[in-house]
């Protein structure tokens, strides 16, 4: 072997312990920067390392230059730019260029062999791997721009469907595997391969359609676990170790971030792909919700509330999100502290539009990692608590949730109901996200304080201060 392989071996390795660690250090907000750093350095040493030791590397070195920089630009801008509110459209985005790298490459490989090796069939190992990296990689590009499109409302939230659409996804699923075949078994036809792609591609736009847009969080997630898949395929067929584990650590913790998204929803993977749930929430009428039964609060009454409780829990939701409010939520947070209250805040494993929303939102606003509580930790403690307060938050903190019958019967929710006292602040009287009533809004020990989160918020920092 030699001395040139032996590093690059050295040089995977590397790449693969960051890997590891990255993942390690993204498990806790205070970490993730870390874990950040170290998976972007050690894809950079991979990346550095692959074009200055690959043959003819050098003759297209322009197109390696030019794509990079133009990539990294995307990425700068991206993260520089993009609100956290529209971070699961750019996650969305980013994971379905990943998916189309993959089945780029396998696009490429297929091209480059049967040119190489005319009218042979070509190594069953290498036509699976190739054939596994096309169909997940342009699955999980269409798939992720329909999702982008559904989070960002440019495509209806509800579930699109036709008449005959799942015999129509039967019948791709059918037509692949009977090309897949044809290809492996009998012949490596080029035309047949490139139908072949835009059949996936299509596939990718028919799986995802006809799922609501208040799922699309789980199908982001899923779809980041196909991109991993492909990006092993790709490692397969380019013998490169450092793609092959990290696109299996991207695809197995994709599948586990699934798995806890769908338990937290107690949901299964199937009900979220194929049963149309979430349809957004212009579904429900004003009227559903009793709101006849509202009982409206004022932000100073509120104020006084929390200021004069022992125990205040804070629940964020996308509500608060969308507004911005997590500056002043703090400055609230340390209003009531120092008058001695005992503040808490309560995050529900899907709150938001993707996992760890409000964990990432509340620490831009530097509020302390130990005050935020995950459902499991601070559910006992509703009882206990004076005030709840509830920031934009709905269907986890739905009590129909209990009921047999529910469109999200038995999805654990945060008990805020058991608090003395609810005050739910609410920009409308409509449904949430997910188009399902909440019963929570007309309970006796409810109040509502109308209006966008943040000039809420702001009044109750102005009504803690005087109380």
């Amino acid at each position: 072997m030699e001395l040139r392989d032996v590093l690059t071996y050295l040089v995977w390795l590397i790449a693969s312990v960051t890997f590891i660690l990255a993942l390690k250090f993204l498990a806790s907000p205070r970490t993730a920067r870390t874990g950040n750093l170290l998976g972007a350095a050690g894809m950079a040493l991979v990346v550095a390392w692959t074009f200055f030791t690959t043959d003819g590397m050098f003759a297209n070195w322009w197109i390696v230059v030019v794509g990079g920089a133009i990539g990294a630009v995307a990425g700068w801008l991206g993260a520089k730019r993009v609100a956290m509110t529209a971070m699961p459209q750019m996650v969305a985005i980013f994971n379905g260029a990943g998916g189309g790298a993959a089945a780029l490459v396998a696009v490429v490989e297929f091209l480059r062999d049967t040119d190489l090796h005319p009218g042979e069939l070509l190594p069953l190992a290498f036509v699976i791997a190739t054939l596994l990296g096309a169909i997940i990689g342009a699955v999980s590009l269409t798939g992720s721009i329909v999702a982008f499109g559904k989070l960002q409302g440019l495509i209806a939230s509800r579930p699109v469907k036709y008449p005959g659409s799942q015999i129509v996804t039967a019948g791709l699923f059918l037509a692949l595997i009977v090309l897949g075949v044809y290809l492996a078994a009998v012949s490596p036809s080029v035309p047949l391969f490139l139908l072949f792609v835009v059949l996936s591609l299509i596939l990718g736009v028919q799986l995802v359609m006809p799922i609501g847009g208040a799922d699309m969080p789980v199908v982001v997630s899923l779809l980041n676990s196909y991109t991993g898949i492909a990006v092993a395929a790709t490692g397969f067929v380019l013998s490169n170790y450092a793609l092959l584990i990290a696109g299996t650590l991207v695809g197995a913790s994709g599948a586990i971030l699934t798995q806890l998204m769908t338990k937290a929803m107690n949901r299964s993977l199937f009900n979220v792909l194929f049963a149309g749930f979430g349809t957004g929430g212009d579904v429900a009428a004003a009227g559903e919700e009793g709101e006849e039964q509202l009982r409206e609060i004022g932000a100073e009454d509120a104020a006084v509330l929390m200021a004069y409780g022992k125990r205040v829990i804070i629940v964020p939701g996308y509500g608060m999100a969308v507004a911005q409010a997590q500056g002043p939520v703090r400055e609230l947070m340390d209003l009531l502290v120092a008058k001695g209250v005992d503040v808490q805040f309560a995050i529900h494993p899907v709150a938001g539009r993707m996992p760890g929303h409000m964990n990432v939102l509340l620490a831009e606003a530097n509020v302390p990692y130990d005050r935020l509580k995950e459902m499991d930790e601070i559910n006992d403690d509703f009882a206990d608590t004076d005030v709840a307060l509830v920031i934009g938050a709905n269907d986890v903190v739905n009590p129909a949730a209990r009921e047999e019958g529910s469109p999200i019967s038995g999805m654990p929710i945060l008990n805020v109901d058991q608090a003395q006292k609810v005050i739910v602040l609410k920009r409308g009287r409509g449904a949430g996200f997910a188009g399902i009533p909440n019963p929570l809004f007309s309970a006796e020990n409810t109040s509502m304080l109308f209006g966008d989160a943040k000039p809420s918020v702001e009044a109750l920092v102005q009504g803690v201060k005087t109380a």
